[in-house]
């Protein structure tokens, strides 16, 4: 007869997590990555089609460079507001979340990795937002951001009469006037956000199912659920660090 494991009740809080303008810039930001990569892949390597019709009555790579540069500007745009908002929104939006500021923060990454890496599911350190070590992989993604949207508009400044374009034009000067090398760089840096694409969304289902707060949800809702214990001790170093920085 098969046994029955008793597994003891968690008392769990509901924490609000991310504000709306974090869901927003989330998804929007999310829409407009693919929309740039799939564009953006096709300008860079066009697709050959058969057809009778004369060329000036089609129009289906105008549409592409269209999409591409609409969706080029929301992203730019969408990436200036999470910064502003890194500075104005709750706690687990600050900019502090993701650049390292304390001792704690790299025992934090360490711990992540144990349950990244080493598969792990005992946790000596959780965090109720990001983890450290996704919070410090996200400013490395937001450097890539701004390298991307850079080169993006140094290689639209060469084909446009906008000001706002033209105060990209230094950018080609730094590459040596060289656009073939700016490509290149624009090009990589949309792989880039591919790879970091599937092991975002890997990572997310992996989370929620080994810690099993609502990860996926909290990005719809903005909460998630944390066992009691475990978030009143995240709160009481939550404020011993911020006295020992005060201290200091």
């Amino acid at each position: 007869m098969a046994s029955i494991t008793e597994v003891s009740p968690h008392k769990l809080r509901r924490v609000f997590v991310w504000e709306l303008p974090v869901r927003v810039y989330h998804w929007l930001n999310a829409l407009a990555i693919v929309a740039l990569c799939v564009t953006g892949y096709l300008i860079g390597d066009p697709p050959a089609f058969m057809s009778a019709a004369e060329a000036s009555d089609r129009y289906f790579f105008g549409w592409i460079r269209f999409i591409h540069f609409a969706a080029a500007y929301i992203f730019f745009f969408n990436f200036l507001f999470r910064l502003y908002w890194g500075f104005v929104g709750n706690k687990y939006a600050d900019w502090k979340n993701f650049i390292p500021t304390s001792q704690r923060f790299f025992k934090e990454i360490w711990q992540v990795l144990k349950i990244d890496i080493l598969l792990q599911k005992e946790r000596e350190h959780m965090s109720v937002g990001h983890n450290a070590l996704a919070g410090i992989i996200y400013f490395f993604t937001f450097l890539a951001f701004l390298v991307q949207c850079i080169t993006g508009f140094g290689l639209y400044a060469s084909m446009s009469d906008w000001w706002f374009a033209s105060l990209f034009s230094w950018v080609s000067v730094v590459f040596g006037n060289d656009e073939f090398a700016l490509r290149n760089w624009h090009h990589a840096t949309m792989w880039f956000f591919i790879v970091f694409a599937l092991i975002h969304v890997y990572l997310v289902f992996y989370h929620d199912y080994v810690e099993g707060r609502g990860e996926i949800s909290s990005m719809g809702g903005g909460w998630k659920f944390i066992e009691e214990e475990a978030f009143e001790k995240f709160e009481k170093e939550e404020m011993a660090a911020e006295q020992a920085e005060k201290k200091s």
